[in-house]
């Protein structure tokens, strides 16, 4: 359970980093609330989970899932650069990861 609420506050870190960007510093109302619940979710849920699974692993595991989907996010739905160094770095962040949970 406890590595299915550490994606899950994974995700909800891309939700609430991307609804920082969208409210344009905190000035638009409806993305600072989603940023505000979404943190909230996010930081929750990586609480619960490092209850059973070690702070390094842990911590790594949830930022790269942030990480990743919030430069797909800008990828896909902002138009951020999709270079070929991007994405081979945002593998290399994807291999780390697994990399982390296969080691555990």
């Amino acid at each position: 359970m406890s590595w299915l609420v550490l994606i899950l506050s994974g995700v909800f870190e891309t939700v609430w980093a991307a609804a920082l960007g969208a409210s344009k510093g905190l000035s638009r109302p409806v993305p600072a609330v989603t940023f505000v619940l979404a943190l909230a979710l996010s930081m929750g849920g990586l609480a619960y989970a490092l209850r059973e699974i070690p702070l390094g692993t842990g911590y790594a595991i949830w930022v790269g899932i942030g990480t990743i989907g919030t430069a797909l996010y800008g990828i896909v739905v902002l138009g951020d650069s999709a270079s070929a160094a991007r994405i081979t770095c945002l593998a290399l962040i994807l291999a780390g990861v697994v990399g982390l949970k296969l080691l555990h």
